[in-house]
């Protein structure tokens, strides 16, 4: 090799490792991109007047404010990431970040949650609180990471009443024969069942079809559910049952949270518990001018219905999952 090749070939070889040392060195658009905020995609089934898009926004609000823009928020309401059941899978491979879900579906991940959603369990939203907030709760919470998700805090769906298009409901021999659509629980089918009705286990999207097109008689769910989705429009008879407390749980992927730094997985964890806390209130201030709207476009409130024949109805709900749940019913006794 000549002496004017072997300068040649030496110049581009240290051209060459000053350029990989250059893209090596702190400050360069690789490392910038390391540095770019974590965008979260939080995920939900219902619309944007419901209590589930009150706690998300509030949780993407304190999220952005207290990570100092270090994780953003996007919220996808309506399901248009999917039901809730496909959101639950989704979070367990990691291709879903997290969401708002109700109760109910994550039951048929973890049975034992379900628990918290049998009949007439709790007699008040503050007791109900007392319970997921204390160690009965939080243990459930902390058991779900066993299923790949992270429960960070309970928010609310809350107590839940029985509408219809066909009869006034005062006792449960007014809901024998009716099609009553329920979530994909086996607590809520059997409970119904015990009532008399026809239980139809179906996702909410589906439920709505189903109601307009008459071929369901009647849901379940708070008030703020039906208020937010019109349902007079569709069912003329609400039936304050209370017949059971539907709490939601904020999830998310462990797969994501595991990857967060421990300053990270604090502030979300405290924002959703903020979260909650804040759409728990908002559900109580706002439940009386819902039902009295509710009441002005048309739809017949049954306020006193006869709770004492109810409870007894469903009475073989609880044989039947006494030796499932019974040692966390107990539990949950004695912590009241």
């Amino acid at each position: 090799m000549s002496i004017k090749k072997t300068a040649v070939f030496f110049t581009a070889v240290i051209l060459l490792i000053a350029f990989s040392l250059t893209a090596c060195s702190p400050g360069t658009s690789e490392e910038a991109d390391e540095n770019q905020p974590i965008t979260i995609k939080l995920a939900h089934v219902v619309n944007e007047k419901d209590g589930f898009h009150v706690a998300a926004v509030k949780f993407k609000e304190l999220v952005e404010e207290q990570s100092q823009g270090n994780l953003k928020i996007e919220i996808y309401p309506n399901a248009t990431l999917g039901d809730e059941r496909t959101l639950i899978e989704g979070m367990q491979v990691g291709t879903i970040d997290m969401g708002v879900i109700t109760n109910g579906p994550v039951a048929n991940f973890l049975p034992e949650i379900a628990v918290f959603e049998m009949p007439f369990l709790f007699a008040s939203a503050e007791e109900a609180y007392k319970i997921l907030d204390g160690q009965v709760g939080q243990n459930i919470l902390e058991n779900l990471k066993g299923i790949n998700l992270v429960g960070l805090a309970y928010a609310e769906r809350g107590f839940r009443n029985l509408t219809n298009s066909k009869t006034p409901v005062r006792s449960p021999a007014d809901i024998e024969g009716l099609k009553i659509r329920v979530m994909e629980n086996p607590v809520y089918l059997d409970t119904f069942n015990a009532l008399g009705a026809n239980a139809v286990p179906m996702a909410w999207t589906d439920a709505l079809t189903a109601l307009q097109q008459k071929t369901i008689d009647g849901q379940e769910n708070p008030i703020n559910v039906i208020y937010s989705y019109k349902l007079n429009e569709t069912q003329d008879y609400l039936t304050m049952s209370k017949h059971s407390y539907a709490p939601a749980v904020f999830l998310m992927s462990k797969k994501l949270f595991d990857s967060l730094s421990e300053d990270l997985q604090d502030i979300v964890k405290k924002a959703a518990q903020d979260a909650a806390a804040h759409e728990r209130k908002d559900n109580a201030e706002q439940m009386a001018a819902q039902l009295k709207e509710l009441e002005d476009n048309g739809m017949i409130i049954i306020e006193d219905p006869d709770l004492k024949a109810f409870q007894d109805a469903v009475k073989p709900v609880y044989e039947k999952y006494g030796s499932q749940f019974g040692a966390l019913l107990d539990e949950i006794e004695r912590a009241k």
